[in-house]
């Protein structure tokens, strides 16, 4: 090569040597310093597509796992008032056994276990309506399958995991019915003598001089006791039973011929029983229990109703329609990293008109019924509070289940995942600081090398200096 002065292409050679040395030290640095070999999409256009996305999905694992772990709360949170109300069953179990001992118990011991009974439904129904995670009802049916009705008169109690979302019309095609009897004679005055009215075979005292409405607030003192109630009917005196249905009986005698001047009830006995509800739900029809409509098939299967009253006490009627719209609110938690990764579970409703149904030849149609008063009801309360404490337990260990075999499982492995997607993401994207070190340090003494060589270049076109000396 010529020994020139314009064009020191060794001094260029070396620069550019130098540049590159310095740029890698540059990159070194910035390597070692920030941790990652992908700063930018130039250090490695596909490798910062597939890191990018790993990132999104850690995000998401991370995202899930947290997620699991409020849904574990949650179901924690109840579990925890089932367990309560669980006991609170348990309680009312004693007590409805106590009362059956009819051998023991007298009137006042009966009606102090229903006092009980009725303040541990209260509660029951408290903890249904009150517990809460945050500001969401988890017990009260609002958390499972739900309805809004088109008519007061029916009232929504229940759906199941059977029981499909959608709107169905509820026709009554046969009144439900309270047992009734009314006195075969109108009271006039005051009643002549005392006389002892038996109702359900409970005896009830009428002092002579009583007039119709107090012979009426009388018996209605022993309603507790009976499960008959009384009124004046235009001016007839009627009693009938709170409770609808067949498994409803109401007898009643008098101790005195039935007159103007007595309570108007025979000498003779009295009795009748009440009808079963029939009606329509979705277009198909099923055998209610007392006032109580439950489609047993169908995609409203599970879905129970209560029919109430018509403006005669006795009977629901059957001028009854409405349309039920049923929601599923099931709580949807969303447990994985990606779309549409979710699981959910219904709540089912825990109050007591929810709980206890479906006990055949019983004269309550669920829990919020039962009543202790005597030995018969007693045993028949027992068969609800029974099927009311399956309910709960079984509901229990739905939650449980869901808790350990989806929740807690799914955590577990989402944790292990984001192990593993951690770890790929790390060897894309992480510096190796043993390799970079080494690269750092070669990158120093090729700079400096280059920066050396680089001097001595720039000293060439002096030698021409000689040539002309």
């Amino acid at each position: 090569m010529g020994l020139t002065i314009v064009n020191n292409v060794s001094s260029l050679t070396a620069q550019h040597n130098l540049g590159r040395a310095s740029k890698g030290v540059a990159q070194s640095i910035e390597r070692l310093s920030s941790g990652l070999k992908i700063n930018r999409g130039a250090d490695g256009p596909a490798a910062l597509v597939i890191s990018e996305k790993q990132r999104a999905q850690i995000a998401g694992l991370r995202a899930a796992i947290d997620n699991s772990e409020k849904a574990v709360a949650l179901v924690q949170t109840a579990e925890g008032a089932l367990g309560e109300i669980n006991s609170l069953l348990i309680k009312v179990r004693s007590l409805a056994i106590d009362s059956a001992n009819s051998g023991v118990n007298d009137a006042d011991g009966l009606a102090a276990n229903q006092a009980e009974i009725d303040n541990a439904l209260d509660t029951i129904n408290r903890i249904a309506n009150n517990t809460q995670f945050g500001s969401k009802n988890l017990l009260d049916g609002s958390a499972g399958i739900n309805a809004t009705t088109s008519n007061s008169t029916v009232s929504f109690l229940k759906g199941t995991s059977d029981t499909v979302a959608g709107a169905y019309a509820v026709t009554v095609t046969t009144a439900g019915e309270r047992a009734t009897e009314t006195a075969s004679t109108d009271q006039g005055a005051g009643l002549a003598t005392d006389e002892v009215l038996t109702v359900n075979d409970v005896s009830i005292t009428l002092t002579a001089g009583l007039s119709q409405a107090q012979v009426v607030d009388r018996v209605n003192d022993f309603t507790a006791q009976t499960g008959v109630i009384a009124e004046i009917d235009g001016t007839s005196t009627r009693l009938y039973t709170k409770d609808f249905g067949s498994d409803a009986s109401i007898s009643v005698i008098s101790n005195v011929a039935a007159s103007t001047t007595s309570s108007g009830f025979a000498n003779t006995a009295q009795s009748d029983n009440g009808v079963n509800i029939i009606g329509t739900i979705g277009g198909v029809s099923f055998n209610g229990s007392g006032d109580v409509l439950t489609a047993e098939s169908g995609n409203a299967k599970g879905l129970s109703v209560q029919v109430g009253a018509s403006a005669d006490a006795t009977t629901t009627g059957t001028a009854v329609t409405a349309t039920l719209t049923v929601t599923d609110n099931a709580l949807v938690f969303q447990i994985g990293a990606n779309q549409n990764q979710t699981a959910s579970i219904a709540v089912d409703r825990v109050n007591p008109v929810a709980l206890g149904f479906g006990v055949t030849g019983n004269q309550f149609n669920n829990l919020n019924e039962i009543d202790v008063t005597s030995a018969g009801k007693s045993q028949d309360s027992l068969g609800v509070i029974d099927a009311a404490i399956n309910d709960v337990t079984n509901l229990r260990g739905s939650l449980g289940a869901f808790q350990a075999h989806t929740l807690e499982a799914t955590a577990n492995n989402l944790r292990a995942t984001l192990e593993n997607t951690v770890n790929a993401e790390s060897v894309i994207r992480d510096t190796d600081f043993a390799e970079e070190i080494a690269n750092f340090t070669k990158g120093q003494v090729l700079v400096q090398a280059g920066t050396s060589v680089l001097g001595n270049a720039n000293q060439i076109p002096q030698l021409v200096l000689n040539l002309l000396g």
